[in-house]
């Protein structure tokens, strides 16, 4: 994600795990469906991503009368699949200028969507229990120090440094690498595989440094206080290899494919004026990886209380 997924929800398995299907391969029976009141939206595999597909397809069913497929892709590939029309849109983006600059800027194939309203960061957290502990443990150049308290069977000697999904945006391997630290980066494999071993280590009041990003309902469940890695400037980042600072804090994005924001009548219309805020994003994926609501559950139960906001994308 940016980045860069929650299985405890039987709703979502379908749309969770460490692999998702490469879109470039498969075309959906309803995207480019020939003037037909059908879209279809890519569904990353974080639980704030869902829940902006939860909300977008409830409201394009039950005011637009549209029929609405959902199909997950990873998030390089889901770049291709728009391009080509096999989905029509992307409602949260952490970033990817070069897919950015191929598809939007010299292709033409994609179109800016416009902001989601959400501002995503990604960063390096430690439980807020284990900051009481050792309060200096929120400074990246204190890490070697504690290292022996992340060491896992996983770490190979090392300290653990927790990562989700290897298809998210990452940088921490460099990040390793590059600061000296004494650190192995290891997968849990997914979201919901990373929550559950997060939640598993806060039961037990154990230490952990994660790899996390901001908005994500857990963290009214699980305190985490983020450490402070070396200043994120414009550029530092441009070379991976050598990414040696802290992630950007990234306005999310939507993107149409370019046909489809042109043709698409009130579906791309609503797509370009659906934007809300971080409380609202984390209100529905609370409902759905925390309370086990289905995702239209959730959405209906968004929907019933914030009439004055949607209502506005639809005018």
């Amino acid at each position: 994600m940016r980045i860069r997924g929650l299985a405890a929800l039987g709703a979502l398995l379908l749309l969770t795990g460490c692999g998702a299907a490469d879109m470039t391969e498969q075309a959906s029976p309803f995207a480019n469906a020939g003037g037909a009141r059908s879209v279809t939206l890519s569904v990353q595999s974080w639980v704030g991503a869902q829940a902006n597909v939860a909300v977008a397809q409830y409201l394009l069913e039950h005011e637009l009368g549209y029929r609405v497929d959902t199909v997950q892709v990873d998030e390089v590939p889901a770049w291709d699949a728009l391009s080509q029309g096999r989905v029509d849109a992307i409602l949260e983006d952490w970033g990817h200028p070069e897919q950015q600059k191929r598809y939007v800027e010299d292709k033409k194939t994609i179109s800016d969507g416009g902001g989601l309203g959400v501002t995503g960061h990604i960063g390096w957290f430690v439980p807020t229990y284990l900051v009481k502990q050792h309060p200096d443990i929120t400074d990246w150049k204190n890490l070697n120090k504690y290292a022996s308290l992340f060491r896992t069977p996983e770490s190979g000697g090392k300290g653990q440094l927790m990562d989700g999904s290897p298809s998210y945006v990452t940088n921490d391997k460099a990040l390793v690498k590059n600061l000296k630290l004494d650190y192995q980066v290891v997968f849990a494999g997914s979201e919901a595989a990373q929550i559950t071993q997060m939640k598993q280590f806060a039961k037990e009041r154990k230490p952990f440094l994660t790899y996390w990003y901001a908005p994500q309902w857990l963290f009214e469940q699980v305190p985490m206080t983020e450490v402070k890695l070396p200043a994120y400037e414009e550029g530092c980042d441009a070379d991976p290899a050598e990414v040696a600072c802290a992630y950007p804090h990234t306005p999310l994005k939507k993107y149409l494919n370019a046909d489809f924001a042109e043709h698409g009548g009130k579906a791309a219309a609503f797509l370009k004026k659906f934007a809300w805020t971080t409380d609202d994003q984390n209100e529905v994926s609370l409902l759905i990886a925390d309370r086990k609501l289905t995702p239209e559950q959730a959405a209906k139960k968004w929907v019933d209380g914030h009439t004055s906001t949607w209502k506005a994308w639809l005018s």
